[in-house]
């Protein structure tokens, strides 16, 4: 296992390097690293390191999570509540949309196959666009109108409508019928995420200032694996209640984020905002260095043209859906098509659940699987590539504050 960590860290890294030399995305270097040492190209990564390569791209996604809580203003968020709502669930309704209309055509699926694989490539990804919206809220780029912060909620909710709507298709392919109960649980999980995050960060809030108040002092390291530590559990408590109720554990992470940083002192949650940004930087060679062990490249083979298609017309539907979110907002022409580009990449969602409709015996799970892997490799370059290139044209800059392109 020390093997596979040192490969996925110096390999990862050192791939990172030379594309931000080349002025290509870091995360192109890192998912290819994934891809060319994971187990079905060179096999250099443990088995136990692969049995927990979803705990451990869970664990990253919920650092930068904290980071972009401790980042956001809540105030920001306020101005764009509406378009920032519709973000969470018309672009992916509209991209469903296009599969189910094109893919019984250009791939010879039914509907209902259709539905599946819409369901599965509709979520945007959470682990390319909230360190860049962060970066942009930090650097000043489109703060004026937030919309990084719009950005950022919706990407943070794009995917608890979308698995939700997964269950149900998958369900429905099996022999079932859709339960009309589950699209329930989508505001139910947002609204309850949201609160149980609220309360445990004003409580942390609470124990940091009364330990301080009663000259216990809690080094702002030993807060960081406090909250690190109460923000897993946050993500546990969805597993445990999902029996009961539906509960969003990366929402309530986010929403304890910014409670923390409403209730801490300004010193305090910027140095707890800069610790996880270091943070971070180990976290995300992690994060997509394992998301590109879970792509068997072997499926593009089998994808074709068809395939590439089939992505590509979807995505102009998809572009259709966030454009129809951005009506009756002051964004210029030029900030729409950057929100449009920021709503492009694919990676962690359909590395977690492109496999499962295979798994389940499903007719469309080896075409399900192959689109989802070429969506993959051409949406989370060409969405990051897109972002890092165009911010600079596309957004304004209130503070004048450079950023680097690279990352």
């Amino acid at each position: 296992m020390l093997t596979s960590l040192a490969l996925i860290f110096l390999v990862g890294l050192s791939a990172a390097a030379i594309c931000g030399r080349l002025r290509l995305p870091r995360i192109i270097g890192m998912l290819f690293t994934g891809i060319i040492l994971g187990p079905h190209v060179l096999g250099l990564l443990d088995d136990k390191i692969l049995s927990i390569s979803s705990e451990l791209r869970q664990m990253a996604l919920i650092i930068i999570l904290l980071k972009a809580g401790l980042s956001l203003n809540l105030a920001d968020l306020k101005k764009v509540g509406r378009p920032a709502v519709m973000m969470s669930f018309v672009p992916a309704s509209f991209e469903i949309c296009g599969y189910l209309l094109c893919a019984p055509m250009i791939l010879g699926i039914t509907r209902i196959e259709a539905a599946v694989m819409g369901a599965v490539l509709a979520a945007v990804s959470p682990a390319v666009v909230v360190p860049r919206m962060v970066q942009l809220m930090e650097s000043g780029y489109g703060t004026k109108k937030s919309i990084p912060q719009m950005i950022l909620a919706g990407a943070s909710c794009d995917d608890i409508f979308v698995i939700v709507l997964f269950s149900t298709f998958s369900g429905m392919a099996q022999g079932g019928t859709a339960d009309m109960k589950q699209f329930l649980n989508i505001p139910v999980s947002i609204v309850l995420g949201i609160l149980l995050g609220a309360v445990v960060g004003y409580l942390l809030s609470l124990f940091f200032e009364t330990a301080y108040a009663k000259a216990h002092y809690v080094r702002n390291s030993m807060k960081v694996m406090i909250v690190l530590g109460v923000s897993f559990l946050l993500m546990a408590v969805e597993t445990w209640v999902k029996a009961y109720v539906s509960v969003s554990g990366l929402l309530a992470v986010v929403s304890m984020a910014c409670v923390l940083k409403i209730k801490c002192p300004k010193s305090v949650s910027g140095r707890l905002s800069e610790k996880f940004g270091k943070l971070w930087i180990a976290a995300e060679v992690v994060l997509f260095v394992l998301v590109g062990a879970a792509v068997d490249i072997r499926y593009t083979a089998t994808a074709g043209a068809a395939a590439i298609v089939m992505i590509l017309l979807a995505l102009v539907f998809r572009a259709v859906g966030v454009l129809v979110c951005m009506t009756g907002t002051a964004l210029d022409k030029k900030e729409r098509v950057f929100t449009v580009i920021a709503y492009l990449p694919k990676a962690t969602v359909q590395a977690a659940i492109g496999s499962v409709p295979m798994a389940m015996g499903l007719p469309c799970g080896q075409i399900v699987l192959s689109v989802a892997v070429m969506a993959i490799l051409i949406t989370a370059p060409l969405g990051a590539f897109g972002m890092d290139s165009s911010f600079e044209q596309l957004l304004g800059n209130n503070t004048l504050i450079k950023i680097d392109k690279k990352r």
